[in-house]
């Protein structure tokens, strides 16, 4: 018995028990292309940016810019892209990006956590339409007969569908967990890289090197383009010139 014939001989129920594995499909693919990238490459990211940053925070900021195509990277870039920072900005900068990076890893959760749900449901809806359509056909007089064999047949049948929705309930319920275990180690990747980048921040906030910032702000008014030194001209609210104005946001 192939798979078509099962198919059909599975009832109505196996058109939307259909639909829905090729959604669940289609985001497990999804996923696994998109944990693959970061789960090769965030360490490194991880790794190179406080390095970095013990040495000059504007390498590092560098660094973390261009892996912004990484949730990692957009998180270690939010606060020192910052033009002023103090490290309650700093850390506010971290949190409010670790939300919207964990968020957003979240993403195709609920169709999986629907199609866990309502499979099942399908497949037994499946089964009880078939069951009444079998045992309509049975009269009291068949009992024992031979007769009956056919209705014995449709109601072997009818549980096709149950479990061709357990089946897909099952396959859904094992990717979700995986999703869910990566999202939970991503937790506590970004804790983690967020705490050694504060604590570095703690130790050597960029000020130490504001001598440095102003040759390099000096040297970007001469060279850049008069539409980005329109830009990082704004007025400073005090005397002494702050380094994150080295940050080029760009």
């Amino acid at each position: 018995m192939d798979i078509l014939d099962l198919f059909q001989k599975g009832g109505p129920a196996m058109w939307p028990l259909a639909v829905l594995s090729i959604l669940a499909l289609s985001v497990i693919l999804e996923r696994l292309w998109f944990w693959l990238r970061i789960l090769n490459q965030e360490k490194e990211i991880v790794n190179r940016v406080l390095d970095a940053a013990q040495e000059n925070w504007d390498i590092a900021a560098d660094i973390a810019r261009q892996a912004t195509d990484q949730p990692i990277g957009r998180f270690l870039y939010a606060p020192l892209r910052l033009l002023k920072v103090d490290l309650e900005t700093f850390r506010l900068a971290l949190e409010a990006t670790a939300e919207d990076e964990l968020a957003g890893m979240r993403r195709g959760e609920k169709l999986l956590e629907a199609v866990i749900a309502l499979s099942p449901l399908l497949g037994l809806l499946g089964t009880v339409l078939g069951l009444i359509h079998s045992l309509r056909s049975i009269r009291i007089g068949d009992l024992g007969t031979e007769s009956t064999a056919g209705v014995t047949t449709g109601i072997g049948e009818s549980l096709i569908s149950t479990a061709a929705g357990l089946i897909v309930a099952i396959f859904s319920l094992v990717f979700y967990r995986l999703f869910q275990g990566f999202l939970v180690n991503q937790v506590k990747v970004f804790r983690k890289a967020g705490n050694d980048l504060e604590l570095l921040y703690r130790q050597s906030p960029p000020e130490f090197s504001k001598s440095t910032a102003i040759v390099q702000e000096a040297s970007r008014d001469t060279f850049n383009s008069p539409r980005k030194q329109a830009k990082n001209s704004f007025p400073k609210s005090s005397e002494q010139p702050n380094v994150n104005d080295s940050l080029d946001p760009e």
